[in-house]
Order: C-alpha cells, then sequence, then structure tokens
C-alpha cells in the first residue's frame, strides 16, 4: 500500500495494492501490522457502511466528546469527501480538504479525531464504508451547516439531497469553544 501525506496534520490518504485479473480483484482493505507501521495506529471500534443515491449529502458531522478517528472508503460507485480540521491548535484549524474517492480505485483516507467529515454522492448509488475507533454515541453527535459561508466549500452538487437533522447545525463561526479540539 502506499501512505499519501495531506497538508492536514495527521490526515492520510492509503491507496492499497490490488490485485486483478480476468476473474476480478483482490485488496487488502485492514492489516493492523501493516497500518501501524504507516502510522494509523488506532483501535477501530466500529465499522459502519451507509448507502445513498446520487446527490446525497451526508455531513459535516464529528463526535465531541466521544471522538472518533474514521477510516473512510467507498466499496462501490464514486463521493466527494470533505474533511475541516476543528483542532485550534493545528495550522491547518478552519480549513477544509476534499477528495474524490472511488469503488474502482480503492482509496481510503484515515480522519483523525478533531475532523469534521462529510460527502456527497457522485455516481448513481454509493455504498461508503467507516472504520470507526469509538461507538456512534447520539449525545455526542455534532455538526456544521454543509453550506457555511466561512468555509466556502464548493460541493460539486447542484441541490442535495440532505436529512432535516443536517440542515440544522451551526455555522463554523457560531461554535462554542467546547465543540472545538485542543
Amino acid at each position: 500500500m502506499e501512505i499519501i501525506t495531506t497538508e492536514f496534520p495527521g490526515l492520510l490518504l492509503v491507496k492499497p495494492k490490488i490485485f486483478g485479473d480476468a476473474r476480478g480483484y483482490f485488496y487488502e482493505s485492514w492489516n493492523k501490522e501493516r497500518y501501524d507501521a504507516a502510522g494509523i495506529t488506532e483501535n477501530f471500534v466500529q465499522d459502519n457502511v451507509s448507502f445513498s443515491s446520487k446527490g446525497v449529502l451526508r455531513g459535516l458531522h464529528y463526535q465531541k466528546p466521544y471522538t472518533q478517528g474514521k477510516l473512510v472508503s467507498v466499496l462501490l460507485g464514486e463521493v466527494w469527501d470533505v474533511v475541516v480540521d476543528l483542532r485550534r491548535s493545528s495550522p491547518t484549524f478552519g480549513k477544509w480538504q476534499g477528495f474524490t474517492l472511488t469503488g474502482e480505485r480503492k482509496e481510503q483516507l484515515y480522519v483523525p479525531r478533531g475532523f469534521a467529515h462529510g460527502f456527497c454522492v457522485l455516481s448513481e448509488t454509493a455504498l461508503f464504508q467507516y472504520k470507526c475507533t469509538d461507538k456512534y454515541s447520539p449525545e455526542s453527535e455534532h455538526g456544521i451547516m454543509w453550506n457555511d459561508e466561512t468555509l466556502n466549500i464548493p460541493w460539486p452538487v447542484q441541490q442535495p439531497v440532505i436529512s432535516e437533522k443536517d440542515t440544522k447545525h451551526p455555522r463554523f463561526k457560531e461554535l462554542s469553544s467546547e465543540l472545538l479540539f485542543d
């Protein structure tokens, strides 16, 4: 596998080695020893899968105090995946970065604790997988408005399909210090 560092400290793009032939393909999606050697030493405790249609936008979500690091990937389809750095001590605090992840290329994005995360579906459908370092905690769930003017994320969908819950998140500038990370 190949590990690609990003301008955001701790945020890594993982490109697995894919073995393919006329029968199909095989790749290793998780191997603790190899990921530890690559610097992803988290203990993942929960796996989630979401299925979405074209134009669906999920996010921007995060948990605090029960924070989650995530290793995300697309099993089928294509998404534009976005992270926002909420770590006040980070040189990239308040900045976002986007990645196109596809089921064909099998990339994984390691999103450390302290980031908000979201994605929108570019293909007809997408099957999205999350490996999480802590369990889902409804009382710890928070978010940022997907179309926040300060972040100015250029989502590549004209009229995204959004859950009612995701229309009620605060703007980035409205986040109290308790909802940010040190």
